[in-house]
């Protein structure tokens, strides 16, 4: 399989609500807006991912039964404490405030309109992830 482009599809139950959410309180940058004006889909910057948060279609029967708890999103960012305070000073519920982790990033959780868990990551620094392996001889 050739993978030539991704994105998280997300069918919430108020899509407005949750249009707001991504775009007004997490912040996250507009890559296009499609359908009616009224009720648009929107795809969503996600780092080098994107997220597209738009209605079912009427005819969606793969999306029947299925629960927001199956998709997870993971988002790093800059600085997990920071995005605590304004999100808490934004009303967002936190699930589980930053904590270090044993593997060694900072997380924390908090949730969509629909109950879709998010962690936020912060890589600190030192951290096996922030190596850059291209510069290690093999």
């Amino acid at each position: 399989m050739e993978v030539l482009s991704s994105r998280m599809l997300l069918r919430p139950a108020d899509p407005d609500a949750s249009r707001r959410f991504y775009r007004d309180v997490l912040g996250l940058a507009v890559y296009r807006e499609f359908g009616p004006a009224d009720d648009p889909g929107v795809v969503f910057f996600l780092g080098q991912g994107l997220l597209e948060v738009s209605p079912a279609p009427e005819t969606d029967t793969v999306s029947e039964g299925s629960h927001a708890a199956h998709l997870q999103i993971w988002l790093q960012v800059r600085d997990v404490r920071a995005e605590h305070d304004r999100l808490v000073a934004a009303g967002v519920p936190v699930r589980r405030p930053p904590l270090t982790e044993p593997w060694g990033l900072i997380e924390m959780w908090i949730e969509d309109p629909d109950g879709t868990p998010i962690v936020l990551v912060q890589i600190p620094e030192g951290h096996p992830l922030r190596r850059d392996r291209r510069s290690i001889d093999l």
